[in-house]
């Protein structure tokens, strides 16, 4: 009989599958790394799972004790996935953009969530990374994951998603686009990818409101880039320690408007019902089309899954209060 012995052993070893329609102007092949296969149905399962097993190898986790996170989302629910298979308490705390299905997955896996306000400095004690910080210090047991500066969290990239994607492709993959968040699968997959072949490009996808493209072209970190935006999962108002600049090529910059219209898009299209950040992914492969050639193989991950955004990306009276869609969706795809 073939089985896993618990709903952890099924992370990993998602598909590639080809985009056809709204790729058909780029003369290149284009597959995407389907990350929602994941059990938790997000890439963010994978450094969950190796971040709960480094803290318990390095004596960080004991039994019985309590994991706190900061999160959009993802990350608290491979960590929630992680906690009931393991015996563990699961906090999370999350900012008050997040959509409201996000906030009630966790609740319903189990997760004890804190709300936080979007617009405060990251330093301000009202902060969703000053508010996990504070928990997990005042909390007995308790360990802090730390997504963005936890170096397990890049070394599960290194280890699962980019020896996938090389072996998926025969090792004919010429590119790798994705949308940066903590910097850990940017990271990750473009280290093990450039150490197989040095040749590969790495894009990543940024968006208005976050630092990442112009410190990566400047080194200047600008506080003026900084100012809240819709679009969820991508973008950061500080430098992660898992954001690898010398392995990212370049980045690309997509509207919160983009973002949206093709998530909804990649939906009606491609029949992949997927999140936010997979909207401006696929945007940003199309605005970087200049950079690939006839014999090209790029490939653009894609975080997590549509059941997150239903009550914004496709709720078409969302949509329209944000001014993004003016007429019928399925027009907008024609």
């Amino acid at each position: 009989m073939k089985y896993a012995e618990t709903i952890l052993d099924t992370i990993g070893n998602t598909p590639l599958v080809k985009i056809n329609r709204i790729t058909a102007e780029l003369p290149c092949l284009v597959l995407a790394k389907y990350e929602t296969f994941n059990p938790g149905n997000s890439v963010k399962d994978r450094m969950a799972l190796k971040m709960v097993e480094d803290a318990e190898a390095q004596g960080l986790l004991k039994p019985g004790g309590t994991i706190v996170e900061g999160t959009s989302g993802n990350t608290g629910m491979g960590l929630a996935l992680a906690a009931i298979v393991k015996g563990y308490r699961m906090i999370c705390v999350i900012n008050d953009k997040q959509s409201r299905e996000k906030i009630d997955i966790l609740r319903a896996v189990g997760c004890e969530v804190h709300v936080c306000p979007t617009d405060v400095a990251p330093d301000d004690p009202r902060s969703y990374y000053s508010t996990a910080r504070r928990l997990a210090e005042e909390i007995p047991g308790a360990w802090y994951a730390n997504q963005y500066d936890n170096p397990s969290n890049t070394a599960a990239h290194f280890e699962s998603t980019g020896p996938e994607i090389w072996d998926q492709t025969d090792g004919r993959v010429t590119h790798f686009v994705v949308g940066v968040g903590t910097g850990g699968t940017i990271s990750g997959v473009g280290s093990y990818l450039k150490s197989k072949n040095p040749d590969i490009k790495v894009w990543g996808v940024d968006t208005y409101g976050s630092v990442f493209k112009k410190y990566h072209e400047t080194g200047i970190f600008d506080e003026n880039e900084i100012y809240p935006y819709l679009t969820e999962g991508i973008g950061e108002d500080i430098l992660p320690a898992n954001v690898d600049f010398d392995v990212i090529d370049g980045f690309t910059k997509v509207t919160d408007k983009d973002a949206a219209i093709y998530t909804r898009r990649l939906a009606l299209e491609e029949g992949m019902f997927l999140g936010n950040s997979a909207g401006a992914a696929i945007k940003g492969v199309l605005q970087l089309k200049e950079h690939f050639g006839g014999d090209d193989v790029v490939v653009v991950l894609f975080h997590d899954h549509g059941s997150r955004y239903v009550g914004k990306i496709y709720n078409d009276q969302w949509m329209r209060a944000q001014g993004f869609l003016e007429s019928d969706p399925r027009e907008e795809s024609n």
